[in-house]
């Protein structure tokens, strides 16, 4: 059945605001989406509060609404557009789902003559309504495990005598397993009843018999208007029941389950979404199944949307999900459309893997101290990363390579915990590096029984496990000039890295790439082609594998690389790698738009990054796709590969930044702003020389190596005292101390985390304005595309802080003096590309905190406010394509821009919720105010110090 000709005009809402268990990967969705439906001819509308995203361009709908996700907006919008046929809610996560229900019971569909598609009401009261669900899953002959329902204190205390202990409690209606909780014992019980239905907003729990210790699996799934199903993957939980899915490492395909119950799981996911409703669209069935020989399946739940899951899934198959279930919601069927991997064969096909895909969540524990760091049925993990490799081993190290917490994958590198108790602790309380403690237990020589019995992890995975470090003691006992050739070979192809084997023989890194390179055993690339080369792949999306060399009859030794390199002249964009506090998706947004800004100056676009929730890692975004860990190791092969013209590092945030060094020292050309003037910005006391040498007022401030020093250091400087340490992101282990015993914990904690770090101490501007300022600069010309005004004082993380674009009351005199000194600086810095500074404004002077010549937080923020594509054009600067007095600005804004940051600090309960200079908001949203009499901005305004905390 073709597409129906009857939808013309369709609204999409977006996810809003980031927050822990709804990230960017409504991002993606919703991108994609977009970009499927204008391909048809349909005109798109968003709401989307988000400023951060690429799915709020202005080039990815017809008409972008940046306004709160409340009914009071989607009813401004449909006077507006009176011509929009349809909603489309399954792409921005339960938000959108939420806000389409109460539009929904508000009758204001109804009332605009708007159809649902891509899902129905029903359908999502059914799979949110735990009651109707296990109803309905009885009926249908799906087993689910004893659960009942409670809306109120004396029906929950009555459930909990019948079933006992252990038990499950989840909150209907929630997000990311919020107001989850096991409870193992009698007496937490009252309490998390208690808070599981004051979460959910319609003070209803479920609460189930806890099937402690079985395994977990995810299907995605796709359907027609004809009821064509495809199932496009299947994942596993490495982790057993009881972790949510989202804080859990899984794995695709999956790897424990035998096909006969692989086979009755297929028919089971079919069967619950054919009878949740009739629509056509994404969905996402969970199952457990018992960790014996019968396999017993049981329905955990079903989302009738698109998830963090199918993002995931599209990035694991090539599959893309987002896309095909948008199409599939205007009335196409899975026969009639392209499968956009081979191009020459239909959608209605599953896809097969000849490769191994692993996810790792990534945490940002430190960011809420005091908060429990157990890993439960309520999500905590801010952002993952996915490795690709041909075996379980070889991609569980990539991801593990791809976290970002100074670890170089899985043991051989001295970071391994030493101590019994606290190992056994980590493994009976599922902690968040419990990825890593498996190894040490095993290293210790806990047996693999024991491992299992605490963890109840499959022994399958604990011998994969096993095998590793039997692989590493092996190794341990040659010097780099002894190893074998198969032996180094056997170590790459199950992942370990150069400095890995460099740490088990005792050599330096490069010793061991030098000699693997001298051998030839050099990574090679390989497609993501979803249909295991039974097709021939049109899509330019790779992964990179060691392979023994192949002989042909007639005595020709090669190996295969599907990766072609072609003469073009090449740009890569270097990544942002896993979401965390502090670099989100604003630097996903950048790289986006450096990859299609390079592809318009004539440049080969080639993008590494491993963040399977993003745009940039979108098959179809840059040229080519090296789905990698941003790495040192594997960005030089590449880039020994392709031989690019230079790599862009400033639009990847930190991560892409830390490896700049690396890239200098090695002699690849960094396009823009050059290594040394990046160091220069990093590196204080050169910093500070520089703004002397100009005549730009900072605060006093000194540096200190120890705790003796930093005392010596507070002699000189008044107290308050802003003490950080060098090279970190989002304001980590920043504080403002009071006095010198303060100062001393401080320190001593701060080196205990961060070993030889150079501490920064700053005298604190007590009182003091923040602003800020970002520019682009060519070397010759500098031209400021906004300046912000924080509305709380210095001291709060300009992360956390609620600031508006322009400033609201920054006299002449002082704004004079910004756009002073940021000229000064972007040009004494030789600054080529983008340039973000941050200022204190007291008694009318202004003085530099920082200026980190990249990208930064408020660069999209500023591009959605004013209407303009600064990233583009900063791009084509640092190319040298464009100088900044080639294009013509015109900034358009009515009124103000207030950039509001949003918290999670409710999956963390117990922890302290005032803000300081270490960034703790995950999100943002965008709002837009006529004049300063706005009641939004007086409440702000009241309210501006009442957080601030040292």
């Amino acid at each position: 059945m073709p597409k129906n000709e009857k939808l013309k005009s369709i609204l999409i809402i977006g996810s809003g605001p980031i927050v822990i268990g709804q990230a960017c990967e409504f991002d993606y969705s919703g991108t994609q989406a977009l970009r499927s439906l204008r391909e048809d001819g349909i005109e798109t509308i968003l709401i989307n509060s988000n400023p951060a995203t690429i799915m709020t361009d202005p080039s990815m709908a017809d008409h972008v609404y940046l306004k709160p996700l409340t009914t009071k907006s989607i009813i401004g919008i449909l006077k507006e557009h009176p011509q929009i046929d349809a909603v489309l809610p399954t792409m921005g996560g339960q938000t959108a789902l939420n806000l389409c229900i109460e539009a929904d019971e508000k009758g204001i569909w109804k009332d605009f003559d708007v159809d649902i598609i891509g899902v129905d009401i029903d359908a999502i009261n059914i799979t949110e309504d735990r009651e109707q669900f296990r109803e309905l899953m009885l009926k249908i002959g799906i087993g689910m495990a004893p659960q009942a329902t409670a809306n109120s204190y004396l029906k929950g205390k009555e459930i909990a005598q019948e079933f006992g202990f252990p038990l499950v409690i989840r909150a209907s209606y929630t997000l990311g397993g919020a107001g989850a909780s096991f409870v193992y014992k009698e007496e937490d019980f009252d309490e998390l009843l208690t808070r599981g239905l004051e979460v959910s907003p319609i003070h209803e729990v479920m609460i189930d018999k806890a099937l402690i210790g079985w395994k977990e699996y995810e299907l995605e799934l796709l359907r027609d208007n004809n009821d064509n199903v495809v199932i496009i993957c299947t994942i596993e939980n490495m982790d057993p029941m009881g972790i949510h899915t989202g804080d859990s490492i899984t794995v695709a395909p999956a790897m424990t389950l035998s096909d006969k119950t692989f086979q009755r799981m297929r028919d089971m996911a079919i069967h619950m979404m054919r009878s949740i409703g009739d629509f056509a669209g994404g969905c996402n069935v969970q199952f457990a199944v018992s960790p014996d020989d019968r396999e017993e399946i049981i329905a955990i739940e079903i989302n009738p949307r698109v998830s963090r899951s199918s993002a995931l899934a599209s990035k694991a198959t090539g599959y893309p999900i987002a896309k095909i279930a948008a199409k599939l919601a205007i009335g196409y069927t899975l026969d009639e459309l392209d499968n956009q991997i081979t191009k020459s064969t239909s959608a209605l096909f599953e896809p097969t893997l000849d490769y191994v895909i692993v996810k790792i969540p990534r945490w940002n524990f430190d960011k809420f101290e005091g908060s429990d760091r157990t890993l439960g049925l309520q999500m905590k993990s801010v952002g993952e990363v996915m490795g690709i490799g041909r075996s379980f081993q070889e991609a569980l190290h990539k991801a593990t390579q791809s976290l970002e917490i100074k670890r170089n994958g899985l043991g051989a590198d001295g970071k391994g915990l030493k101590d019994y108790d606290r190992i056994i602790d980590k493994l009976t309380y599922a902690s968040w590096d419990r990825v890593f403690v498996i190894y040490d237990a095993i290293q210790m020589g806990i047996p693999l029984s024991r491992i299992h019995e605490i963890t109840k992890i499959d022994m399958w995975f604990l011998r994969q496990y096993e095998d590793l470090y039997n692989l590493e003691k092996e190794i341990s006992t040659y010097t780099i000039q002894s190893l074998t050739k198969e032996l180094i070979l056997e170590a790459k192809q199950k992942g370990f890295a150069d400095r890995q084997i460099a740490h088990m023989v005792g050599c330096y890194e490069s010793e061991v790439y030098n000699k693997r390179s001298d051998l030839g055993i050099n990574r090679v690339y390989k497609l993501v082609d979803t249909c295991a080369a039974e097709f021939k792949a049109k899509t330019p999306y790779f992964y990179s594998t060691f392979e023994a060399e192949i002989e042909t009859p007639e005595g020709k030794v090669y190996i295969e690389n599907e990766s072609k390199v072609t003469d073009k002249k090449k740009i890569v964009v270097l990544g942002s790698g896993p979401n965390r506090i502090g670099q989100g998706i604003e630097f996903d947004y950048c790289c986006v738009h450096g990859v299609l800004a390079s592809a318009e100056c004539g440049y080969e676009t080639i993008m590494i990054n491993c963040n399977p929730e993003t745009v940039s890692t979108d098959f179809d975004t840059a040229d080519k796709l090296y789905f990698e860990p941003v790495f040192w190791e594997h960005i030089y092969d590449i880039i020994r590969h392709e031989k690019p013209e230079g790599v862009i590092v400033q639009l990847g945030g930190q991560t892409a930044l830390k490896l700049a060094e690396k890239l200098d020292r090695y002699g690849i050309k960094i396009i823009g702003t050059s290594f040394q003037s990046l160091d220069l910005a990093e590196d204080r006391g050169s910093f500070s020389k520089l703004l002397q040498e100009n005549n730009i007022p900072y605060p006093e401030f000194d540096t200190a190596e120890t705790a003796d020093q930093a005392l010596e250091v507070a002699d000189r400087l008044d107290f308050p005292i802003l003490v950080r340490p060098s090279y970190v992101l989002g304001g980590q282990g920043m504080k403002i101390v009071i006095n010198k015993q303060e100062l001393e914990e401080h320190v001593v904690d701060l080196l205990r985390k961060i070993p030889n770090n150079k501490l920064l101490l700053d005298h604190y501007l007590d009182g003091a304005i923040e602003a800020e300022a970002d520019a682009i600069c060519d070397g010759e010309n500098v031209y400021i595309i906004g300046i912000m005004e924080h509305i709380e004082p210095c001291g709060i993380h300009s992360g956390d802080s609620n600031a508006t674009l322009p400033p609201f009351n920054l006299g002449e005199f002082v704004m004079q003096q910004i756009k002073d000194h940021t000229h000064k600086i972007a040009l004494a810095l030789n600054t080529v590309g983008l340039l973000n500074i941050q200022f204190a404004i007291k008694d009318d002077m202004v003085y530099i905190i920082e200026a980190n010549p990249r990208a930064s937080r408020t660069v999209p923020f500023i591009a959605k406010a004013y209407g303009e594509p600064y990233v583009n054009y900063a791009t084509k600067v640092m190319l040298g394509d464009k100088k900044v007095t080639d294009f013509d600005f015109k900034p358009h804004l009515e009124g103000y821009a207030i950039k509001q940051p949003v918290f999670s600090f409710n999956k963390f309960p117990n922890v302290n919720k005032k803000l300081g200079p270490e960034m703790k908001s995950t999100g943002e949203s965008i709002l837009f105010i006529d004049d300063l009499k706005d009641d939004q901005f007086y409440d702000l305004y009241s309210r501006r110090k009442m957080y601030l905390s040292k």
